[in-house]
């Protein structure tokens, strides 16, 4: 055993690509995985190893056979994944290991994120650190005894061999490490009920926003060191934070980090959108992946900081990335796809990371002409710009004003000159083979897509954007719903067959919340607290007042675990307890003010210990410690005013409208014929209405 944990040190962590169906007419080997919808468990679909799919068959199978499990889990987008699969998978020797002694099992880990958590959180615990590819081996109860990321061929070889021949001759010593593991992993997401009085008005945010601050990058923005992520939630709360606190060297941190990812190879300067996240400190190389749920938060932190600072550079990179959205990511129903491969086929036919998005220097000079001395100091094609063999990122360092004083050019030329640039370049790229495309649809993510458009219509007015907002709200609604009033998690060719789990629930219900405050269609409202009640039924621990990641009605993998602490997505508890705090604004009488508040003292020992991984609830905790407002707008140009008040940044409001008479809580008594007045309120107490959009602005944003 000593021998197979010290393997477990030859892990790696990180890696990015992405897969789709080969499209072969004959091959080799054909297993279970063929049936599926997963691009990237299809691709795998043709391995001489015996895969099938995680499931009870599965689990059936190992224990009527008394096999060793190997649970080998991915996603379409890791590029490490498929260095393993291409070294070990592929190969007929490895597979007859595999064959003989294991039932093996595939997981996508964006469909299937229960089984990844739960077996992440087993090798965290056996080697300190985990990633994917994620290769675990379990008992025929599915219980882990050994894991770890990627290995080389010969390694998983050994590993394999010996823990086979330790589990027919000393089968014990497994069964009481499996023993030991498991208790651990049910100890690791553990929440307990927070009985103590916390005074949410006294907690120290101003003193945890000090100390996120001694990690601040000051040069390049963001964290230091590497590698470096976006983490949109991070900077939402820090940018609310700067605005309430009229805190300028906070909003300053968040403006340099926003350019400097705009400015960086993280954001791709020729067709818009940002990749997963950059190699170095000042976010030049990044893994070349793109995936739905960065740009779906990234939009709306954008859209956001352009309300609070009117910067156009924010205006100018969230439609060049929903640009990107709907020509490359979004289906004919109005779903949103998944991922795009970090990898391409280069001139020489070879997978090659980020082929498809770099440039060399004779390409630009053939293609740009006369423009290319501005091009070349606009995008740095010089020793910063330069990558990997002869090859550029395209990468910016200084700001639009600063390229126009040096070349004597007028702001309007400039723009005229970055317009040419990519029409030329986008064509002559889009030639190239195109980074493989993961087409499947996952209901939390496209949720977060959603709620991107309706931010980026509150803020700009641009009607496309909600005409993609209302064409993916519906097809949610219409395809993802199922009759007994849950949702489904995946969609693909037609066809959803995985539950929905607690993510897609918080975020459906964020996105349609925010829809309803752009629209005024109660439809949207309904429905959200439809999924909360439904929620609330199948998710929630009365004991702990928090929402577990599994419904009730699903099989626990392990155990039934809590995800609440945020990471580059937000946590989905602290989703459905932003969630349930504003629904209760708009429903009376459904208690879930008493469980978002209840929610939040759970977790607020932890925050003042790991402040980074609770931002989306440090954001919550903004709503407890000022004033929020319920904006109600009553009257024939209710919907006109809401659009006004929505071009401001104003986080700790909600807003209810109504044209016509309505009897709900919040527009009782509230109707007056032929005006239309808005209404100011904190607890339901208003101030006295007024007519005039800028009058209620003022007063929701004095301090």
């Amino acid at each position: 055993m000593r021998l197979l944990f010290a393997l477990l040190a030859m892990n790696l962590l990180f890696g990015c690509n992405s897969s789709k169906k080969e499209t072969l007419e004959t091959h080799s080997y054909t297993n279970d995985l063929i049936h599926e919808s997963s691009p990237y468990l299809l691709q795998h679909a043709h391995n001489p190893v015996n895969w099938k799919p995680y499931g009870e068959a599965a689990l059936q199978q190992a224990k009527k056979e008394k096999k060793l499990i190997v649970i080998s889990i991915g996603y379409a987008a890791c590029h490490w994944c498929h260095v393993m699969e291409h070294e070990s998978f592929e190969d007929s020797t490895v597979a007859a290991v595999m064959n003989k002694n294991f039932i093996s099992v595939k997981v996508d880990r964006e469909e299937r994120p229960d089984v990844d958590q739960t077996y992440i959180n087993a090798v965290q615990l056996m080697t300190g650190s985990a990633g994917w590819p994620l290769n675990v081996v379990t008992l025929p109860d599915g219980r882990p005894i050994w894991g770890g990321t990627y290995f080389r061929k010969n390694d998983w070889i050994n590993a394999l061999e010996q823990i086979q021949e330790t589990y027919n001759n000393e089968p014990e010593k497994l069964i009481a490490y499996a023993n030991r593991l498991e208790e651990g992993i049910k100890s690791m997401d553990l929440v307990h009920l927070n009985t103590e009085d916390v005074d949410f008005s006294r907690y120290p945010t101003a003193e945890i926003v000090k100390n996120l601050s001694q990690n601040f990058d000051l040069k390049n923005g963001g964290f230091k060191g590497a590698p470096k992520f976006p983490m949109p939630n991070n900077y939402e709360f820090l940018l609310r934070q700067a605005v309430e606190k009229n805190d300028t060297e906070l909003l300053n941190f968040v403006t340099l980090t926003l350019d400097k990812m705009a400015y960086g190879g993280i954001y791709d300067q020729i067709g818009g959108g940002f990749a997963r996240y950059s190699t170095d400190e000042n976010w030049h190389v990044p893994h070349f992946e793109k995936m739905l749920y960065d740009n779906a938060q990234l939009v709306s932190l954008y859209s956001n900081a352009y309300l609070a600072t009117q910067k156009p550079l924010y205006k100018e990179v969230v439609e060049e990335t929903l640009d990107f959205i709907a020509l490359e990511m979004t289906n004919e129903a109005g779903g949103f796809y998944s991922s795009l491969d970090a990898d391409s086929k280069d001139e020489n036919d070879k997978l090659e990371e980020g082929a498809f998005y770099i440039f060399t220097l004779e390409e630009l000079q053939q293609l740009l002409k006369d423009d290319f001395d501005i091009f070349k100091e606009y995008y740095n094609v010089n020793n910063y710009g330069k990558w990997e063999n002869n090859h550029y990122v395209l990468i910016r360092k200084k700001a639009d004003e600063e390229i126009e004083e040096e070349f004597g050019i007028t702001p309007e030329t400039l723009q005229q000159k970055k317009e040419s640039w990519k029409s030329t370049l986008l064509p002559y790229r889009n030639k190239r083979p195109k980074p493989r495309l993961d087409d499947k649809t996952l209901t939390s993510w496209n949720a977060m897509m959603l709620k991107g458009y309706v931010d980026a219509y509150k803020t700009f007015g641009k009607k496309e954007y909600l005409d993609a907002a209302l064409k993916n709200a519906v097809f949610i609604s219409e395809k993802q719903f199922q009759k007994n009033g849950a949702l489904f998690h995946n969609y693909k060719d037609g066809k959803s067959s995985i539950n929905g789990f607690l993510e897609d629930y918080a975020f459906t219900i964020e996105a349609y919340i925010d829809l309803y405050q752009a629209t005024l269609d109660e439809k949207w409202l309904n429905l959200s607290k439809q999924m909360a009640d439904y929620a609330k039924a199948n998710f929630f621990d009365e004991e702990k007042h928090m929402f577990y990641f599994t419904s009730k009605k699903d099989a626990a993998i392990v155990t039934r675990n809590f995800e609440y602490r945020d990471n580059v997505i937000p946590a989905s508890n602290s989703v459905m307890a932003k969630n349930l705090f504003l629904l209760s604004k708009y429903f009376e009488g459904t208690g879930f003010d008493e469980i978002s508040r209840q929610m939040l003292k759970n977790v607020s020992a932890e925050i003042e210990q790991y402040p980074s991984g609770f931002s989306n609830w440090l954001d919550l905790l903004s709503n407890f410690q000022n004033n929020f407002y319920e904006t109600v707008i009553v009257g024939r140009d209710a919907l006109e005013k809401v659009k006004e008040i929505n071009k401001h940044y104003l986080p700790n409001i909600i807003i209810a409208g109504s044209k016509f008479e309505n009897n709900a809580p919040l527009f009782e008594n509230r109707y007056v014929p032929n005006e239309t007045l808005i209404y100011v309120c904190v607890n339901n107490a208003c101030k006295l209405p007024v007519k005039d959009t800028k009058i209620a602005i003022e007063s929701l944003i004095k301090k």
